[in-house]
């Protein structure tokens, strides 16, 4: 018998301890592959069903899924929704309270009516300049061009309103 650690099974003449049969005797094929046994064993209709239901499955388990991601961000969004609302509220109030010191601070120069009429002039002037560039802003936007482009380039077939050539 060999010694050697790097030697595994029975000994080269083939025969293990006396009474002892070679592993694999006999057998000259190896089992078959679930899939494969499922190709030889099921119907084709069998394989659709099976498809079907498990490709069912899968979206079924994709849409949950996609809920539970999109009501997860949902929920960031709307924590971020809210500080973004308290941080305009606060940013009001701030400009409130500086339009009333200035109010106040030309107060000492004038009467108080013309110091807040000059505020309120100013604040005009701030939103007239706000809102034309707003306006120039959404003049410049095109809409959506890809999705314009590639509407246009559906196959007239494909449109139930018009004749196809």
């Amino acid at each position: 018998m060999t010694t050697d650690p790097r030697h595994f099974g029975p000994p080269v003449g083939g025969v293990g301890a006396p009474g002892e049969q070679a592993s694999g005797v006999g057998s000259t094929e190896a089992p078959l592959p679930e899939a494969e046994h499922r190709a030889r064993t099921e119907s084709l209709g069998e394989m659709f069903t099976s498809f079907a239901d498990h490709l069912t499955t899968l979206m079924r388990q994709e849409i949950t899924l996609a809920k539970a991601e999109a009501t997860a961000e949902a929920k960031k969004a709307g924590t971020g929704a809210g500080m973004l609302a308290g941080a305009a509220v606060a940013g009001f109030l701030l400009l409130l309270f500086l339009s009333m010191a200035l109010m106040w601070a030309l107060s000492s120069l004038m009467h108080l009516g013309w110091a807040a009429l000059i505020v309120a002039v100013l604040w005009g002037i701030a939103a007239a300049v706000l809102a034309q560039m707003g306006k120039k802003h959404f003049d410049r936007m095109k809409g959506l061009p890809q999705t314009q482009e590639t509407v246009q380039e559906i196959p007239a077939t494909l449109n139930p309103s018009k004749e196809t050539p």
